[in-house]
C-alpha cells in the first residue's frame, strides 16, 4: 500500500482489528528505510536523547532538537504517518505553552502529529491540540519524562489504583480528541482492557503486550544497533552492531594495507598531463 497514512487510516485500522506498526527513527536515512519496508508510523522520539545523544535520560532534549530530527525524518518519509515527540518542559507550564510548542514542531519539523506524555492532566492541552488543527498521540505507563518520579524504569499500573487510574487516563485522552495512546510497560492483561475501553483511539503498545491496536519498537534496539542493553520488550530483528564493527575493522585493515582505494575507486588522469607536470618542474 504506497498511499498516505494519516490519522484517519489509522482509526480504521484500529476498527478493522488490522495491527498497527510503528517504529521510532531519528534520522533522514532511516525514516527512507523503515518509510520503503512499510512501516505505518514513524515516531520521532525524544528517546534521541539517549539514543543519538547519550545523555541518561530524555530530560536534557530540546524542542530544538526535536523540530531538527522531525525535519530530518519527515524529508525521508513519504508514506508512513510521522509523530513528532515533544519535549520535556515543553508542554507542562501551560495549555498555551504546550499549543505553541506542538505548533512549532509540526510546522518547523513537518510532523503529520504531535505526542506527548500524561493523562488527565494534559487533557485539556491535548483538546485546544485537536481544536486547532494538530493531531495527537497521548502516552501513558511509564513515561520517561516523569523516570525521577517513578524512581526508575519501572512496569506501570500493577496494582488496583494504578490500573483503574491507567484506564480512566486513557478514556480521558481520547475524549480530548487523542487518536492513539502509546501504553509502555504496562501489564498485557491490562493493556488488552485499555484497548477494549477505548471506541476511537488506538493502542500502541512497547512492552504492553500483543492485544494492543499496534506495537512500536526503537529502530536501534529492532535492528541490534548497539551493543550494550537492550530492554526485555525488544525484539532484535537483525545484529547489525556486529555487523557494522566488522565491516569498519575491514576497511581499518584495507587501508594499512594500502589495498583501499583500489584501482576501480581510482580516478585516472592522461598520462600526457603527468609528463607535461614532471617536464615543467
Amino acid at each position: 500500500m504506497n498511499k498516505k497514512v494519516t490519522t484517519l487510516t489509522i482509526k480504521d485500522m484500529k476498527q478493522q482489528n488490522m495491527p498497527i506498526s510503528m517504529i521510532t527513527a531519528y534520522d533522514y536515512v532511516m525514516a527512507q528505510n523503515v518509510d520503503e519496508a512499510g512501516i505505518d508510523m514513524i515516531l520521532v522520539g525524544d528517546s534521541l536523547g539517549n539514543v543519538v545523544m547519550g545523555y541518561s535520560s530524555t530530560l536534557p532534549v530540546t524542542m530544538e532538537d526535536m523540530i531538527h530530527h522531525t525535519a530530518c525524518v519527515t524529508r525521508g518519509a513519504k508514506r508512513a504517518l510521522v509523530v513528532g515527540d515533544m519535549p520535556f518542559m515543553s508542554y507542562q507550564e501551560s495549555t498555551e505553552q504546550a499549543l505553541h510548542n506542538a505548533g512549532r514542531l509540526m510546522k518547523e519539523g513537518g510532523c503529520d502529529a504531535v505526542k506527548l506524555e500524561g493523562g488527565a492532566r494534559v487533557c485539556e492541552a491535548v483538546y485546544k491540540m485537536t481544536e486547532a488543527g494538530i493531531p495527537v498521540v497521548g502516552h501513558l505507563g511509564l513515561t520517561p519524562q516523569s523516570v525521577h518520579q517513578f524512581g526508575g524504569f519501572k512496569v506501570q499500573g500493577k496494582n488496583l489504583e494504578k490500573a483503574r487510574q491507567l484506564i480512566e487516563d486513557a478514556k480521558a485522552l481520547e475524549e480530548a480528541g487523542a487518536f492513539a495512546v502509546v501504553l509502555e510497560c504496562v501489564p498485557a492483561d491490562l493493556s488488552a482492557e485499555i484497548t477494549k475501553a477505548l471506541h476511537t483511539a488506538a493502542t500502541i503498545g512497547i512492552g504492553a503486550g500483543n492485544q494492543c491496536d499496534g506495537q512500536v519498537l526503537v529502530c536501534t534496539d529492532l535492528l541490534g544497533m548497539s551493543g550494550g542493553f537492550r530492554p526485555k520488550f525488544a525484539k532484535t530483528y537483525a545484529d547489525l552492531h556486529a555487523d557494522i564493527v566488522g565491516a569498519v575493522q575491514s576497511y581499518i585493515q584495507d587501508v594499512q594495507k594500502r589495498d583501499f582505494p583500489a584501482k576501480e575507486h581510482t580516478f585516472s588522469i592522461d598520462p600526457a598531463v603527468m609528463t607535461a607536470l614532471h617536464e615543467n618542474k
